[in-house]
């Protein structure tokens, strides 16, 4: 028996954790005891990076436009505001923390990839359909007083 929406029944909660995990073990790797500070660049990459299933970024599916990111800053001119310094160390970690979030996905696709064979089909071959069983007992005829 499973729940709804309870995460260990649900693929995409588990894919979704999975990635969180790789992006945040790279990221106390990569930046050892800072890694604490380093979680809102985590976030901004993860909620910016493309999600094939809905072929967008989740802030660009959920506000509709892309989002200024620090790497965009210094198109806008806000890079003296800010200061040059701030901004290059923002980029480089974005940077770094899209490389890992590429490469773990590149790793869980291997292993999805292990499991999986292509399939091919010909034009007047057979094929066979895979139908569950059905569940419980199954009775026809009448059942009580409602029926005709």
């Amino acid at each position: 028996m499973s729940t709804a929406y309870h995460p260990k029944t649900d693929g995409q909660s588990k894919r979704t954790i999975q990635t969180l995990k790789d992006m945040l073990r790279a990221c106390a790797i990569d930046f050892r005891k800072g890694w604490v500070n380093q979680l809102p660049l985590v976030e901004f990459s993860y909620n910016n990076s493309y999600h094939a299933s809905i072929k967008a970024a989740p802030f660009e599916a959920l506000y509709g436009q892309k989002c200024h990111s620090p790497i965009s800053w210094t198109k806008v001119g806000e890079a003296q505001i800010l200061g040059p310094k701030l901004i290059q160390e923002t980029t480089g970690k974005i940077v770094q923390i899209k490389q890992r979030m590429q490469a773990a996905r590149d790793r869980q696709k291997s292993y999805a990839d292990l499991k999986r064979k292509p399939m091919e089909f010909h034009v007047g071959g057979k094929v066979m359909p895979k139908v569950s069983p059905w569940k419980g007992v199954v009775r026809f005829g009448k059942k009580g007083k409602l029926n005709p």
